[in-house]
């Protein structure tokens, strides 16, 4: 586990509280969240996939949709994006092709796989975001997991 500076530790307990938001909505429970070179959350998105129906509605995916229609190519690029739990393939994908640079998880995937087992929601996959993001044309920065009990915490009771 990774030891964070105050402020990624500050915007990861922050995404960690919108997949608690996330959950109470009646959704799979992550959440991420876009911020600036200088802290200011500049988006937050939830896990939509059980109330729309779109199983690429994850967290990650949503947010980068917001933030490609709405911020500039630089802005994206300066940002960071922080998750409640390490980034799936498909979403390792939407980051890269999304234009972030930066990349803070709290829970990684096998801390999830521990959670949801076999669950039919959630199969997840044992691909680190690392392997996804390292084989393409740009250097993204990884950091994580961190802050995995906070994260797990919201998990409790949900895949059972």
């Amino acid at each position: 586990m990774v030891t964070l500076g105050k402020e990624d530790e500050r915007l990861l307990r922050r995404a960690i509280e919108v997949s608690r938001r996330s959950r109470e909505n009646g959704n799979h429970p992550f959440g991420a969240l876009l911020a600036d070179e200088n802290g200011r959350v500049l988006l937050e998105a939830e896990n939509s996939v059980v109330t729309t129906g779109d199983a690429t509605g994850h967290a990650e995916t949503n947010l980068i949709r917001m933030a490609s229609t709405t911020l500039s190519d630089e802005v994206i690029a300066r940002a960071t994006m922080y998750v409640s739990g390490e980034s799936c393939a498909m979403c390792s994908g939407a980051i890269y092709w999304g234009g972030i640079n930066r990349l803070v998880y709290a829970m990684a995937e096998s801390d999830l796989l521990a959670l949801t087992g076999n669950h039919p929601e959630n199969p997840t996959m044992t691909l680190d975001c690392r392997v996804v993001l390292g084989s393409g044309q740009r250097q993204i920065e990884v950091i994580g997991p961190a802050l995995v009990e906070e994260s797990v915490a919201v998990h409790e009771g949900f895949w059972t």
